[in-house]
């Protein structure tokens, strides 16, 4: 299975610790957060990697190479293929420039400065049940206030991004998605998000779009205390290799 790994972004907020290298190839115990995150999908089944890379993408090409050499569990094989954001492109722009090296009718897509573990057959399942144009998995926070709300009826996307001023528990998109061939093809080139622009409009046509709820291990490093949160969660063996 194939996923894009949106690795394009600038890391503003975590420069103040890491400055010399993107933000997803921030060390970890003396390996990059983004071997991390793949590590995690191989378990899955997900082997097949597009790296969409800007800001000293270079720094991920020569850790991961052409994948041959990253070793997963169970002997399998790592297939790397890099896409290259000449400008910020976005969520979706960025998904559009990496979507040419896709071989596969549907394909994964997460931030590659996010570790969730979440069933990633399960997502599969849910889309392929419900015929869905896009599954994506949510997740459960105490107060949706300082994101948007994203909401799910019998495994349906009914709302999303949708904004409150009032502090209460809820659901939240995760980020993690496994995208139709059919919708990457519908990206307009250029600079478009995912989150602001396709996924509301999208749901305003009526797309079929769901997934599920998770509450597994999640985290951001795009600020440095939950990076060090991270790197004390792999020490204590709450993220394991």
């Amino acid at each position: 299975m194939e996923a894009i790994l949106l690795a394009g972004g600038l890391g503003t907020r975590l420069r103040s610790v890491v400055n010399d290298r993107p933000k997803p190839m921030a060390l970890v115990n003396g390996k990059p957060f983004m071997a991390y995150v793949v590590h995690e999908l191989s378990r899955h089944g997900i082997t097949d990697i597009i790296f969409a890379v800007g800001y000293k993408g270079s720094l991920v090409e020569e850790y991961f190479q052409d994948g041959s050499g990253f070793k997963l569990p169970g002997g399998q094989h790592l297939t790397v293929k890099y896409a290259y954001e000449e400008a910020l492109l976005g969520t979706a722009g960025a998904i559009k420039n990496a979507g040419r090296l896709v071989t596969e009718d549907a394909f994964f897509v997460l931030n590659a400065d996010t570790f969730y573990q979440i069933d990633y057959g399960r997502l599969v399942r849910i889309q392929e049940e419900k015929n869905l144009d896009l599954a994506l998995v949510l997740r459960q926070v105490p107060d949706i206030s300082r994101y948007g709300q994203a909401v799910l009826k019998d495994g349906y996307l009914t709302g999303f991004n949708e904004k409150t001023t009032e502090a209460m528990p809820g659901t939240i998109n995760g980020g993690v998605y496994r995208m139709s061939r059919k919708l990457l093809e519908e990206i307009p080139e250029g600079k478009v998000s995912l989150e602001n622009d396709r996924i509301p409009k999208w749901l305003s046509e009526g797309r079929q779009l769901g997934g599920f709820v998770n509450d597994g291990y999640f985290i951001d490093i795009g600020v440095p205390e939950d990076y060090f949160r991270f790197i004390q969660d792999v020490k204590k063996g709450v993220v394991t290799w």
